[in-house]
Formats: structure tokens, C-alpha cells, sequence
């Protein structure tokens, strides 16, 4: 083992800074999208199912690109790689647009759906491993405030998505203007991220020979923490894909209705993650889990059985519940930072699986017991987190962290 040596402060600064728009501009990308879900669904005249088979596309790019994700970022460097994902992103948001207004064609909707998976995954993990980068020369916990970004990025997103159903503004006009917006910003902060040295340092060749993406498929630990990561991606994009139409639908209101209960559900859920750190470090990874996991059972069921006024007090609480899962999972895959990329890359796998199995199975449901009552399957899932939640517990790496350091302050790791 050697010290390696940490960058400058004012390069970890910046490149916080950046990894914070990358996950903002990613979730306002999402959630362009998905805002306007409702719209395509009425425009194409799809039944539940069939929508959830055609959300399906997007789930299949997902697990397409997110095994390769690891070692593409290994061999070209986060910058690189989140480049390439955001302009296949972009080609698969234009496609989808042209999908519904000028073909109003389902194949070519999820042809794009197939891209904007491919560059969604790929980005994703290109962000978490340039942000647990971060949080490890920081050496206090930051991942939840990225996914902070993500999520504030969404409810920006989503409430001008909902503005734009309700103007009638055309999807392919929405959405070209958020590929413009992608392809303009993502250059930017790019050029703030940590420098090819450090991440070829800290991870590189080491990965490469001692902890390998197949090793990393053969270790409990990281399995378990998929499962959890499963399940609060099932709990998480369950609510992104299915509460704006369950809302609509399931209690008739406006469809721009439903998108404004969305995003109530995201605003909720970027509160969690902003004030979750504090209290992570406080109480640890296990309790604070259960308690959100719980939570959102909850706020599910009040969505579901609550009438249309209280659905909406349900989706903030479902939205605090589901705040924290995914990035302290992130967080926990990164524990070991010479096995950080391989380990990110299997758990995110396991966990885009909810987003494989989500839309064809809330569409399966929807067709026999309607999309509002189908949403009580997140219980389910939400007890096989609890089962596997003693896998996200701190590592030593991560209990020795000093989580109190002040901001500015550069940890020098040793690995």
C-alpha cells in the first residue's frame, strides 16, 4: 500500500461543483421525459400495459450499457465517457419526440427509449464514481447532496414539464430544448472534474488486476447491497413512471394534475437527501434506512387509499422514503476506493433491474387491477431491503472518515 497524493483544494472544490450540475442536468433530462409520460401515453393511445412494455426500452439500454460502464470509464476516464453518454442521451430524447408527434410511431418512441437508456446508465455511473471520488478526498459524506442535485434537477424539470402539458406545448419541442440544454452545459463542467492522473492513480491498474468487474459479481457483500439498491430503485422509479399517471387516472384529475403530484413526490425526495447527510452521520446507514424504507410504504399507501387530496400528502412522504436508498448504496459499493468502479458497476446493475422489471410489471398490473392500486407492490420490495440492509453498514474505511471536517478540506487516502 502507498499514499497517493491528494490534488489541490481548489481542484476537489471545483470538481464538486461540477459533479453537483452533472447530476442536476441528468435529472432534468430524466425528468423531461418523464413529465410528459401522461402526454405520450394519450397521444400514442396506450393501454397501461402497453405503456409499460414501451417504458420497457428504456429499461433494456439501461442494462445494455451499465455492465460495460466500469471498465469504459477505466479505459477513457469519467470526462470522456459522460461526454459519449450524454450525446447518445441526446440522440434517444430527440428520437423519442419525433416518435410521438411527427411519426406517433410506438417502435421508433422506444427506439429512442433504447438510447436514452444506454446514455442514462452510462452517465449514471460515470457521475456516482467521479462523486465518490469527491466524497473520498473530502473524507465527509456528499454523495446524498449530489443525489440531492439529481433530484433537484427533476423537480425544475418536472414542474416545466407540467407547465408545457398544460400550454400543449409539443413533446418534440419540449425535448429538443432540453438536448440543447444537455449538449451545451455538459462540456462546461466537464472541464472541472479531477484530472485522468488521479483517477488512473487511485484506481486504475489496480482494479484492473486485483478486483475485476467478475470478481466483484462473486462477493456477497456487493450482491447484497444490489438488492437493497434493487429495491429502492424499484421504490424510487416506481413513483417517477407511474405516479403522474396513477394520479390522473386513478382519481380522474387533469394530467397536468398528476405531473404536479410528481413533483411533490421529487421535491420531497431532494429535501430528504439534503438534510439525510447530517443525520447519516449521526446515526449510521442501517437505522436511518429501515426508518425511510418504512416511510415509503407509508406514503404509498396513503397515495393509493388516501383520496386525491391526501395522494398528495402520500406522495411527500413515499418522496422522504425514497430519498436515501440509491446513493447510500452508491456510497456503500464505494467503500473500498481500488474496487470502487467494479463494485459501482454490478450494484448499479442489480439495480437498474427495477427499472427492467418495473414498467412491464405496474403494466401488467394496471390492465387487471388499475396503475393506482398496482403502486402497493412497492411494499413488497420494500421488505427485501430491510432484509438486506446490514450489508450497507460502514465500512472501516468510511467509520474512520472524519465527518466532521469543514468543506474545504482535502483528505490524502491511502490505498
Amino acid at each position: 500500500m502507498s499514499v497517493a497524493s491528494a490534488p489541490p483544494a481548489t481542484t476537489v472544490r471545483a470538481a464538486r461543483t461540477a459533479v453537483f450540475v452533472a447530476f442536476a442536468v441528468n435529472g432534468a433530462a430524466f425528468a423531461a421525459f418523464a413529465s410528459r409520460v401522461p402526454d405520450i401515453k394519450h397521444a400514442l393511445g396506450l393501454s397501461a400495459g402497453a405503456l409499460g412494455l414501451t417504458l420497457l426500452a428504456a429499461s433494456l439500454g439501461s442494462v445494455i450499457g451499465l455492465p460495460l460502464s466500469g471498465w469504459i470509464v477505466h479505459h477513457l476516464g469519467a470526462a470522456r465517457t459522460l461526454l459519449g453518454a450524454a450525446v447518445i442521451q441526446s440522440l434517444g430524447l430527440v428520437g423519442v419526440g419525433l416518435g410521438v408527434d411527427v411519426a406517433g410511431n410506438r417502435a421508433v418512441v422506444m427506439g429512442g427509449l433504447l438510447l436514452v437508456g444506454i446514455g442514462t446508465g452510462v452517465f449514471d455511473v460515470s457521475m456516482n464514481l467521479e462523486g465518490a471520488e469527491v466524497e473520498r478526498f473530502l473524507g465527509r459524506a456528499i454523495m446524498p447532496h449530489f443525489h440531492a442535485a439529481f433530484s433537484g434537477g427533476t423537480v425544475v424539470s418536472a414542474l416545466i414539464g407540467a407547465g408545457l402539458s398544460f400550454l400543449h406545448v409539443p413533446v418534440v419541442a419540449h425535448l429538443v430544448g432540453v438536448v440543447v440544454l444537455l449538449l451545451l452545459v455538459t462540456p462546461w463542467f466537464l472541464r472541472a472534474f479531477l484530472p485522468r492522473s488521479v483517477e488512473t492513480d487511485e484506481t486504475g491498474a489496480e482494479v484492473r488486476s486485483e478486483a475485476g468487474i467478475g470478481a466483484a459479481w462473486r462477493e456477497p457483500r456487493t450482491l447484497l447491497i444490489g438488492v437493497v439498491v434493487l429495491a429502492a430503485a424499484f421504490t424510487e422509479g416506481t413513483a417517477n413512471d407511474w405516479v403522474a399517471v396513477a394520479l390522473s387516472d386513478g382519481y380522474g384529475l387533469e394530467r397536468w394534475v398528476g405531473v404536479v403530484g410528481f413533483a411533490v413526490f421529487l421535491t420531497a425526495m431532494t429535501a430528504g437527501r439534503l438534510l439525510g447527510t447530517r443525520v447519516l452521520d449521526q446515526r449510521g446507514r442501517i437505522p436511518v434506512l429501515r426508518v425511510l424504507f418504512v416511510s415509503a410504504v407509508v406514503g404509498c399507501l396513503l397515495v393509493v387509499f388516501g383520496g386525491p387530496v391526501l395522494a398528495f400528502v402520500g406522495a411527500a412522504i413515499w418522496g422522504i422514503g425514497a430519498s436515501l436508498g440509491f446513493p447510500v448504496g452508491m456510497s456503500a459499493a464505494a467503500d473500498d476506493p481500488k474496487r470502487a468502479a467494479a463494485r459501482m458497476s454490478v450494484v448499479s446493475t442489480i439495480g437498474y433491474t427495477a427499472f427492467l422489471a418495473g414498467p412491464p410489471l405496474l403494466g401488467f398490473l394496471g390492465d387487471h387491477v388499475g396503475v393506482l392500486h398496482s403502486l402497493l407492490v412497492v411494499g413488497a420490495m420494500a421488505v427485501v431491503a430491510l432484509v438486506a440492509l446490514p450489508a450497507v453498514r460502514e465500512s472501516a474505511r468510511s467509520e474512520s472518515a472524519d465527518t466532521d471536517a469543514p468543506n474545504d478540506t482535502v483528505h490524502n487516502p491511502t490505498t
